[in-house]
Parts: C-alpha cells; structure tokens; sequence
C-alpha cells in the first residue's frame, strides 16, 4: 500500500502518523520524544469533549477559576485571544515539531528528496480531501459544499512547509518564517481590496476575504469570509515552519535538557511579547490567522513544550502520560469519528437518563461519561495498535 492511501494500520507502530506524528512506542536506542506525544493527546483532549467537562462544571459549582477556563473555552467573535484558539495551531505547531524526527530521519537513512516531497505532497493533499469529505463532500452538493476546512489548512500548511524543510537549512527556515509573516501582514495592511480598499481588517472587508470570494467555489463559512480560507493559510505555513524549527532545535545535541527548556521557555515568552508589539497595529486574530496571532500561539505552544519536555523527557515523570497518549495516537480518527457516530446518542443509550438531563449533576455526568467512552474506544485501538494512517 502506497504512503498516499487512506489506510487503518495494525500491528507494531510505524514511525509515522497522520501529519508527521511521532510513534507513541519506540523500539529501543530509536528517537523519541514522548512529550510531544502526550501534548498531541492534550490538545486533542478539548476536542474529544474537555471543553464540555470544564463547561458543565463551572456551572455545577461555580468555582472562580472554573468559571475563568470555561470563558476561555469559547471563541473570540473577532479581535482578542482565548486559550480555545490556541488548539488548531498548536496542533499544527506540534506537526512542524515532528518533521525533524519523521523526514529528518528518513532523509538521514538515505530517502531522496523526491521520494520525500511525494510523500509530503500526497499527505497534504490527502489531508485537504479528508477535510473536504468532513464539511460533507460525499453529499454531492458541489454547489453548496464549503471546501476550505481544519484538515484542509492542516494540510496545505503541512505540505508547503515539509517543502520548505526539506529544501533548506534552519537559517533558511527561519527566513522563510519572517517573510511569510512580514508578507502577509504588508499585503493586508498595504494591497487595496477592490471593495473596500486597503488595510481595512473588518469582517468581510480584509484582502483576504476578498481573494476567497475570488478563487474558493461552493460557500464560505461565515457567507462572505472563511475562518480557514486559502489566503490566510499563508501565514499558517509560518506556525507550522516554527514547529520544525523548534524540533530541529530538540533534536540537536548542542544543549541539555534543562538548557533546552529554558531556552523554549524564554523563546515563547520573547515570541508573545512581540506578538503583543505587533497586535498594536496587525490584532490577534484567529479568524485572520493574523502575524501577531501566530507569533502569540507560537510562543504559548513553547511554554506548552518546555513544561512537557521538562517533565516528561527530562524528569522522566512518565505514568501519567498514558491518558494523554492514548488519544494523541489516533488524532485524526477522533477528529474524523464524531461526524459519522453520534458518540453522544451512544452515551445516553448507556446510561438511560442520567446523562445530558436537565438538572444539578446530569450535563456534568453526560461530559465526563463522553470523554470517558471516547478514551476507552481510543484505548481499545491503541492497545490493538490500530492507527489511521493518512
């Protein structure tokens, strides 16, 4: 079966996983780094259903800090930053992470560089089609599909920045960094849209959404803008490229572990405060995927790294790591499942009327018992090493 095919993967771990992922176990002496598994297992833990729990138990007992996550757990409608906007890009932060460990490695064992941007290529744009198959492709509504998507930026970011790794070093990857993001904030602030002008960041008004309306067929999320359109993808190809230079920076043997943490802490705090300086003038944006935006979520996704590879891959305190592991292992299965299993219907078929019903304890009950099924069905595949490969 060719490296392009959608295929479920049964036996020992391969070293690969959807978008680069590196395998939850290793064969002895092998590269790894199990903090990255375990932070792919908790970004993916909100998704699975984490945001319901904190939701229902804020207002099941009203705790001040419960109260503080839950609003954190909801979207900005446009300028501003919450910690639920941080999920898609450190997940992409996390992919860009793992390319030194998966096409660094191959490339050391002797695959060419041909081989490798097939390969690269054929995982992008696969990722783009499981997206669009997501968003309801298989409906055949051509007219009123709506074909950008998460997997779809995941994709394209993935595919353009594992070219960019593979064709140069760590200086050139980190220029191409700064001119994507200097770019795309100079052609926002700079290049008229026909409709509006220049440098007009309102809904619906940015070059951005212009260009979308211009080149992307079928509907747009929000009718007039896409949160995951094509032009706002550009800068997304930065967050992706300050994973690999990150793991790149991991992989090297010029520091320690302890020296590496600090240095990813203090990078992220450095990355967040010129994300500030620049929202002075470009906002934090998710729905813009604004520079300042991914400069910020760059450096939150550092201080996210540097505390797991501290206590993780330095400290080697391990155990806990498996709840997160489990669900990390099988990231684009449990994106991909909740759209065709209704996980919820199965949940209260279980539990009768206990779980989701109205009243103090039911919609606390119904989360937990979500996130607890989700887990076990992901255990069961982990333990099986059943993984969808893409």
């Amino acid at each position: 079966m060719s490296d392009s095919e959608i295929k479920i993967s049964q036996g020992r771990w391969n070293q690969e996983l959807p978008t680069g992922e590196l395998k939850p176990t290793a064969q002895p002496g092998s590269e790894r780094l199990l903090s990255l598994d375990a932070l792919r297992g908790f970004d993916m833990f909100w998704i699975m259903g984490g945001e319901g729990v904190v939701h229902a138990l804020a207002v099941l007992y009203g705790w001040t800090w419960m109260t503080w996550l839950s609003g954190q757990l909801k979207h900005p409608l446009w300028d501003g930053f919450a910690l639920y906007d941080l999920i898609f890009p450190l997940f992409l932060f996390i992919a860009g992470v793992a390319m030194p460990y998966s096409l660094g490695n191959r490339l050391a064992r002797g695959d060419s560089r041909s081989r490798l941007h097939l390969h690269v290529i054929r995982r992008g744009l696969l990722l783009v089609l499981l997206g669009a198959i997501y968003n309801g492709l298989l409906q055949f509504d051509f007219a009123n599909q709506r074909y950008p998507s998460v997997l779809g930026r995941i994709g394209l970011a993935y595919l353009f920045a594992g070219l960019i790794f593979l064709n140069t070093r760590y200086r050139g990857q980190a220029i191409w960094l700064v001119s994507l993001l200097v770019g795309y904030w100079l052609a926002m602030k700079f290049i008229p849209n026909p409709d509006y002008g220049a440098g007009d960041l309102a809904p619906g008004h940015t070059l951005a959404d212009w260009i979308d309306r211009q080149l992307i067929p079928g509907t747009l999320y929000m009718e007039v803008r896409d949160p995951e359109g094509l032009f706002s993808t550009i800068p997304a190809i930065g967050t992706a490229l300050a994973g690999a230079l990150t793991g790149q920076f991991l992989k090297s043997n010029t520091h320690g572990g302890l020296a590496k943490t600090g240095i990813m802490f203090g990078s992220g705090l450095v990355c967040m405060a010129l994300a500030w300086l620049w929202s002075l003038d470009f906002p934090i944006n998710k729905n813009l995927w604004s520079s300042s935006f991914v400069l910020h979520c760059a450096g939150l996704s550092l201080l996210f790294l540097s505390v797991f590879y501290l206590v993780i891959d330095v400290w080697k305190f391990r155990r806990w790591t498996l709840f997160f592991v489990v669900i990390g292992s099988n990231s684009i299965l449990i994106y991909m499942l909740p759209k065709f299993i209704d996980f919820r219907y199965t949940v209260e078929a279980l539990l009768g009327g206990v779980a989701f019903q109205s009243g103090d304890y039911g919609p606390a009950i119904g989360a937990i018992a979500l996130v607890a099924f989700h887990w076990v069905f992901l255990l069961v595949l982990y333990r099986n090493r059943i993984v969808l490969r893409v």
